[in-house]
């Protein structure tokens, strides 16, 4: 039993490392800080956080959510139609070629 608990502190203490390491604790700190010294607290204290650590709130995460997805909807239909011009234009080509072939006189070596 003794042995399992060293173990999860250790755990516990290589995490914390891990989060100053990274500058998530002074991050998060200095975000807290910020809320603690707001003079009128915001509604939301997760959005203030959000905001302060550059995440954007929900309601902007979905709009740009829809933004994308309308965005991918329309390069998948741009992509498509210049695979029909291009389809149409060696189309184009083929048909004019042929059709200059056609009609230039045969050469008379006489």
């Amino acid at each position: 039993m003794m042995r399992y608990k060293e173990e999860k502190e250790a755990k516990k203490e290589a995490f914390r490392k891990y989060l100053e390491s990274s500058g998530a604790v002074d991050a998060l700190t200095k975000v807290l800080v910020a809320l603690y010294e707001q003079n009128e607290k915001p509604s939301s204290a997760l959005e203030f956080i959000q905001q302060k650590l550059s995440c954007p709130s929900i309601s902007e995460y979905e709009k740009l959510q829809a933004q994308f997805s309308d965005l991918q909807i329309k390069y998948h239909n741009t992509c498509k139609e210049l695979e029909e011009i291009k389809s149409s234009n060696a189309l184009a080509m083929t048909s004019t070629k042929e059709t200059t072939e056609s009609e230039s006189p045969a050469k008379d070596n006489s």
